[in-house]
C-alpha cells in the first residue's frame, strides 16, 4: 500500500522558514536550510502545487533577499499576477517587483495582466499594477501603458490618483517623449487640494522639465503664477494637523515647489521676476529654531542664488547662510560652508560680510567642517584682505592635521600669485609657508617659487639671505632646502657681498663663502636628505665653483667622492661635473653661468611672439614663452643648462615636454641616463627629453565639446556656452580608474590678448569607477575673435600615491568659440 508524501502536503510557513534559518550558528548551517527549502519549493513548482503557490513565491522571495538566487521562482510570479485572488496578486507583484527588470525579456510577458489590472474596479489591485509598473517598466511597456496610467492620473480616487502620478514619472525618465501623453493632465493636478495628489504632481512636473526642454520651456510660461499661488498658501495658511511637522504646513511639499521653481526660474529673467516676492516671504517668515524650517530655508537659498533675482535679495539669502553658521548642529555648519562656497562668486561682497565667523570654523574640531572652511577662506581672499587672510591661514596651517597642510600651501601660493601686493612680501610669506609647512609642501610649489624668485631681479640677494638664515640651523624642511639651495647656486655670491636691500630692523649678518659652500655639503652629505635635496645641493656647488674661487678645490674634492655614490643619478652628476673640473675647465666658467632672469608678461608687454600668454596660475609663471613640440630647437648650451639646474626623480605616468624655456624644468626634473665614453657627450646629449602631445576631439553639440584630457583614467571634457561676449568653458572631469583621485588641481592660461578668469572647482577629489565628477568653469574674453589657444597644467594624485603633474596645449577648439 502506497501512502500519500505527508511532507509534500504540508509545508514549511514562512515564519518557521525565517526561525530556522536565524537559529542557524554557521554560514554552512544556513545554506543548507536554504538548500533543502529551495529543493522543496522547486519540486512543489513542478507539480504545479497551486495550494502552497503563494507561500513558497513568499519564501523565495525572503531567501532571494538572503542572497541565494531565486531565479526559477519568475514563472510562479507571473502565474501568481493571473490569479483571481488579492492575496495571490499581491505576492506575485511583489515577486516581480523583486525578482523583474527590464534587462529580462521575461517582464514583458505580464504586460496584458498590468492593463487588465490598471483597468480593474477595486483601488487595491489598480495601485498593485500601477507600484509594479512603476518599479520595472521598461521603454517598450511605457509606450504601451502610458494612456492607460494617464487615464488614471484623472481618476476620482485620491488613493489611485497618486500612484497615477508617481508611475508617470517613471515612464518619462524612461521615455521623455512622453510628456506629450502627460501634458493636458498635468495642468489640473495642480488644482488638487490632496497633499498627495499635489506633491506627487510637483515631481512630474520637475522630472519633465528636466527630461524634455520643450516641456520646460511650455511650463516656465504658464505653471509660476499657479506655483507661487500654492506656495503662498502653504505658508499663510493656519494650523493643519494632517499637515504639520513642527509647526510649518507640509515642508515637503514646501521643498518640492522652491525646488521646481529653482528650475523653472532659472536663466530666465520674467520667471524669476514673479518669484521675487514670494521668496522673500518664505526666506523673513519660516521658522529656524528647528531643523524643519532650515531645511526649507536652506531650499530657498539654493533658489534664490539659482535664478535671475534681485540683489537685494541674493544678500538675505547669503545672511540666512551665516546664521546657520552660528548653528550648534554640525550638519547645518557644514551645509552653509559648502552651499557659500559655491554661491561666493555670485555675489562675493555679500559672502565677505561674514569672513570672520568663516575663519572661526577653521577652528572645529570636526574635520569636514574644517576642511570646507578652509577652501571658502580661500575663495574669499582678493587684494584688499590679502595680508589679513594669509596671516590667518598661517595660523591654521600651523596648527592643523597633516592631511591639510598640501591643500593648504598649494592654495596659499595661489593666492599670493594672484593678489600679492609687492614681490618681497610674495617671497617673505612664502618662505614663511615653507618653513610652517615642513615637508608636506608639494613639488610644483617649489618650482613655481623657484620661478618667482628668478623673475624678480631686485630680490635675487635679499631672498638667498633670508633663505641662508632659515637653514642656518634647520636643514629638517626639505623643500624649504631645496628652494634655498636653488637660490644659493644662482646668487650666493651677491648674498656674500651684500649686494642686496635689507629691511629697516633687519639684523645685518654677514655670510661668507665658506659658510655657503659648507651648509651646502652639510645638506649632500646627511643622509636623512632626499635624493631629490642632494641633486638640488650638488648642482648649487657646482654654480659656486666658479662664484667663489676660493672654495673651488673644496667643491671638486666634493665630487670626486659622489662619482663613486651609490645613486646613480648623483654618480652621474658628479662625474659630469668632474670632468668640467680637468678636462673641460676652460668652458667651466660659461657653462655653469647664472641663469637668465624670467620675466612674466606684465612686464614684457614689448613682446610680440605670438606665443606669450597670459598667466591665470602660478605654477604657469615660469613659462610665459611656449611652442609646440615641433617647434623646439635644442641648444648644446641649454640642454646643459637645464641639466645643471633641476635635479631629477623617477617619472610618474606622462612624459615630460620640451620647451625653448629653460626654466621649463623647474616642474618636471629629469632623469639622465650614462651611454657614452666621455661625460660631456652625455651633457650636451638631446635625447633626454621626450615629446608628448595632446590630441583634441570635438563631440557634437550646439557648440560641439572637446575631451582636453584622457589619460590615466583622467578625462576631462570642456563643454562650451557663450554668453553675450563671454566664453564659459564648463570642465567635467571623470575618473575611470579604480582608485580615487585627490588633491586634483586645474590650471590654465591664454595668449595675452585674451582675458581669462578660473572659478573655484566644485571639489577636489574625483570618486573613482566614473562614480562622480569635479565641475569647474572658465571665463574667457577675446574681444578680438582670434584662434583660442590654451595651455593647461594639471596636479593629481592617486590615494597616497606620489603626486602627478601633466600639461598640454591645446590648439583645436571649435570654431564656434572664437567667432
Amino acid at each position: 500500500m502506497k501512502f500519500p508524501d505527508l511532507s509534500m502536503s504540508n509545508p514549511v510557513r514562512l515564519r518557521d522558514l525565517i526561525r530556522q534559518i536565524r537559529s542557524a550558528k554557521t554560514a554552512a548551517e544556513e545554506r543548507a536550510v536554504v538548500q533543502k527549502e529551495c529543493a522543496y519549493i522547486r519540486d512543489a513548482f513542478r507539480d504545479e502545487d497551486n495550494t502552497w503557490r503563494c507561500r513558497n513565491v513568499a519564501k523565495l522571495l525572503y531567501v532571494s533577499l538572503l542572497g541565494y538566487p531565486a531565479h526559477f521562482g519568475q514563472l510562479e510570479c507571473l502565474k501568481l499576477i493571473a490569479s483571481a485572488r488579492f492575496t495571490d496578486k499581491r505576492i506575485g507583484y511583489l515577486g516581480a517587483m523583486l525578482l523583474l527588470d527590464e534587462r529580462q525579456d521575461i517582464h514583458v510577458l505580464i504586460t496584458n495582466s498590468l492593463k487588465n489590472d490598471l483597468n480593474h474596479s477595486n483601488q487595491y489591485i489598480a495601485g498593485l499594477a500601477l507600484c509594479t509598473l512603476g518599479s520595472i517598466c521598461s521603454p517598450e511597456m511605457s509606450r504601451d501603458l502610458g494612456g492607460e496610467v494617464e487615464k488614471l492620473t484623472k481618476s476620482s480616487n485620491p488613493f489611485i490618483k497618486k500612484k497615477a502620478v508617481l508611475c508617470a514619472v517613471r515612464i518619462i525618465r524612461k521615455v521623455p517623449e512622453q510628456f506629450d501623453v502627460f501634458q493636458n493632465s498635468v495642468r489640473s493636478l495642480l488644482s488638487e487640494k490632496n497633499h498627495g495628489v499635489l506633491l506627487a504632481a510637483i515631481i512630474l512636473i520637475s522630472e519633465m522639465c528636466e527630461q524634455n526642454q520643450q516641456a520646460l520651456q511650455i511650463f516656465r510660461k504658464v505653471l509660476v503664477p499657479n506655483l507661487v499661488r500654492i506656495l503662498k498658501n502653504l505658508i499663510m495658511s493656519g494650523y493643519s494637523p494632517e499637515h504639520d511637522v513642527s509647526g510649518i504646513s507640509d515642508p515637503f511639499l514646501q521643498v518640492r515647489l522652491l525646488r521646481l521653481m529653482r528650475i523653472l526660474g532659472r536663466n530666465d529673467m520674467e520667471a524669476s521676476e514673479v518669484m521675487n516676492d514670494i521668496l522673500a516671504q518664505v526666506s523673513t517668515n519660516t521658522e529656524n529654531s528647528k531643523n524643519v524650517g532650515n531645511a526649507i530655508l536652506y531650499e530657498t537659498v539654493l533658489t534664490i542664488m539659482d535664478i535671475k533675482s534681485e540683489s537685494g535679495l541674493r544678500v538675505l539669502a547669503v545672511n540666512i547662510l551665516g546664521r546657520f553658521l552660528l548653528n550648534t548642529d554640525k550638519n547645518i555648519r557644514y551645509v552653509a560652508l559648502n552651499t557659500l562656497l559655491h554661491v561666493v562668486q555670485a555675489d562675493h561682497n555679500a559672502v565677505q560680510r561674514h569672513r570672520a565667523i568663516v575663519v572661526d570654523c577653521l577652528k572645529d574640531a570636526d574635520v569636514s567642517i574644517k576642511r570646507r572652511a578652509m577652501e571658502l577662506c580661500f575663495a574669499l581672499i582678493n587684494s584688499n584682505n590679502i595680508r589679513t587672510m594669509i596671516n590667518e591661514m598661517l595660523t591654521f596651517l600651523a596648527t592643523c592635521e597633516q592631511e591639510f597642510k598640501a591643500d593648504c600651501t598649494s592654495n596659499m601660493f595661489l593666492a599670493m600669485e594672484r593678489f600679492a601686493p609687492s614681490k618681497r612680501w610674495h617671497v617673505d610669506q612664502m618662505i614663511k609657508v615653507l618653513t610652517t609647512a615642513g615637508n608636506s609642501v608639494r613639488d610644483d610649489i617649489v618650482s613655481s617659487l623657484i620661478g618667482i624668485i628668478s623673475s624678480a631681479p631686485d630680490l635675487h640677494g635679499y631672498a638667498a639671505q633670508q633663505l641662508f638664515k632659515m637653514i642656518r640651523n634647520d636643514i629638517t624642511q626639505q623643500p624649504l632646502v631645496q628652494v634655498a639651495s636653488w637660490t644659493l647656486g644662482e646668487f650666493g655670491d651677491l648674498c656674500v657681498n651684500g649686494q642686496y636691500e635689507r629691511a629697516e630692523d633687519e639684523e645685518n649678518i654677514q655670510v661668507t663663502e665658506e659658510e655657503i659652500v659648507n651648509i651646502l655639503e652639510k645638506i649632500l652629505n646627511w643622509s636623512i636628505s632626499t635624493v631629490v635635496t642632494r641633486e638640488y645641493a650638488i648642482n648649487a656647488l657646482m654654480k659656486l665653483s666658479t662664484r667663489f674661487p676660493t672654495c673651488s678645490d673644496q667643491i671638486q674634492s666634493m665630487m670626486t667622492v659622489y662619482a663613486c655614490n651609490m645613486n646613480l643619478e648623483l654618480q652621474t652628476r658628479a662625474v659630469e661635473y668632474t670632468s668640467l673640473f680637468t678636462k673641460h675647465n676652460q668652458i667651466r666658467s660659461s657653462i655653469v653661468e647664472r641663469m637668465p632672469v624670467l620675466v612674466n608678461n606684465q612686464t614684457s608687454a614689448t613682446n610680440n611672439e605670438e606665443q606669450t600668454y597670459e598667466q591665470e596660475e602660478s605654477s604657469l609663471a615660469s613659462k610665459p614663452n611656449f611652442q609646440t613640440t615641433s617647434d623646439v630647437k635644442h641648444e648644446p648650451v641649454a640642454d646643459l643648462l637645464k641639466i645643471l639646474d633641476e635635479p631629477s626623480t623617477t617619472h610618474t605616468s606622462h612624459e615630460l615636454h620640451t620647451h625653448d624655456n629653460i626654466f621649463d624644468v623647474l616642474s618636471s626634473p629629469i632623469e639622465q641616463p650614462i651611454s657614452s665614453s666621455n661625460p660631456i657627450d652625455d651633457i650636451f646629449g638631446n635625447n633626454l627629453l621626450s615629446n608628448q602631445t595632446t590630441n583634441s576631439n570635438g563631440i557634437n553639440s550646439s557648440i560641439p565639446q572637446m575631451t582636453a584630457i584622457d589619460r590615466n583614467g583622467l578625462r576631462i571634457i570642456f563643454q562650451f556656452e557663450r554668453k553675450d561676449k563671454i566664453l564659459f568653458i564648463h570642465l567635467q572631469a571623470t575618473n575611470s580608474a579604480k582608485i580615487p583621485i585627490t588633491n586634483f588641481v586645474f590650471k590654465a592660461a591664454v595668449p595675452k590678448t585674451f582675458n581669462l578668469e578660473l572659478l573655484p572647482p566644485t571639489g577636489a577629489t574625483i570618486p573613482s569607477n566614473n562614480s562622480g565628477d569635479v565641475r569647474q568653469t572658465i571665463k574667457i574674453l577675446n574681444p578680438n575673435k582670434e584662434k583660442l589657444r590654451m595651455r593647461i597644467k594639471l596636479n593629481y594624485s592617486f590615494n597616497d600615491s606620489p603626486p602627478i603633474s601633466d600639461e598640454a596645449e591645446l590648439n583645436a577648439f571649435p570654431e564656434q568659440c572664437y567667432h
